[in-house]
């Protein structure tokens, strides 16, 4: 059945692609960015089952009026995707305060502001689908990605409590874990190098920076059927909590659960018998 998208960042990258897609498979689709005539120009133009309108995530107000404008248009939001990101590389004493608020502000905040404004609607409705693009990143931390994988652990974290909040209105909600795909996350328009420069980290920013500019058109995953997987994940009636996206991500995730109940075993000696002698 035709559903209604509402997708972030849908004007370059892996948000491209979903829209596209979705617009194919005959959905409605709300392809919303910061510069919506670029948004309708990538998508090939105006039709009738698509709306390009301005959004930016950071601006809550933004948010509500893109979520007015897909109920006039089309009446309803099925599935919300929380595509839209950026990245603040870095290791953290060389990445700014500000730097690192603006990391969070874009990457945590910014699916929350849209989320927020989007559930009034699906909860109308008693139902709906929030799928949230997290990342690798933020199910397992990674050298130069300090500030990065704290909004993408964030997101984690609120989506996955969400989940419970939602429950009883129908409403699902998809945390999606994808490895290294050839998105424009690494572009230089994408990607903030840190602001401050250490002595003691100098030698090792450069050689790092070096490395993640070099794999920027290299990586592994085809966006193009991620957002086949993810139109997929969409049309599911129970999808899943959480959609590992790339054998890399699945793999690193599987071997970070390992870890994590190893961990937890190993605390059971000091860790598991700290009650109240009375409890």
């Amino acid at each position: 059945m035709s559903k209604v998208f509402l997708i972030t960042g849908a004007g370059r990258g892996l948000g491209t692609d979903i829209a596209r897609q979705a617009l194919a498979a005959g959905h409605q689709v709300v392809a919303t960015g910061r510069r919506p005539e670029h948004v309708l120009e990538v998508l090939g133009g105006e039709r009738d089952n698509l709306l390009a309108t301005f959004l930016d995530v950071t601006d809550a107000a933004s948010a509500q009026r893109a979520v007015e404008a897909a109920v006039e248009r089309f009446g309803r939001i099925d599935v919300l995707v929380n595509n839209a990101a950026d990245f603040y590389a870095g290791y953290f004493e060389e990445v700014s305060d500000a730097q690192m608020r603006r990391q969070i502000e874009t990457n945590l905040f910014g699916p929350m502001n849209v989320t927020r404004a989007v559930l009034p609607v699906m909860r109308a409705q008693r139902d709906g689908h929030v799928i949230t693009l997290s990342s690798l990143a933020g199910a397992v931390g990674q050298e130069f990605c300090v500030a990065y994988s704290a909004a993408k652990f964030g997101v984690e974290g609120f989506m996955e409590s969400l989940r419970h909040d939602l429950e009883p209105f129908t409403i699902r909600t998809t945390i999606v874990e994808p490895g290294f795909f050839r998105t424009e996350l690494l572009v230089e328009a994408s990607t903030t190098w840190p602001e401050l420069s250490i002595d003691d980290y100098a030698e090792r920013t450069a050689a790092t920076k070096k490395v993640w500019q070099s794999m920027n058109g290299q990586q592994a995953g085809d966006p193009a059927k991620l957002a086949a997987a993810l139109l997929a994940v969409a049309d599911q009636k129970q999808p899943p909590a959480r959609f590992l996206a790339g054998a890399d991500a699945i793999d690193a995730v599987a071997a970070k659960g390992r870890e994590l109940i190893a961990q937890a075993e190993a605390s059971r000696t000091l860790g598991g018998d700290l009650a109240h002698d009375d409890a």
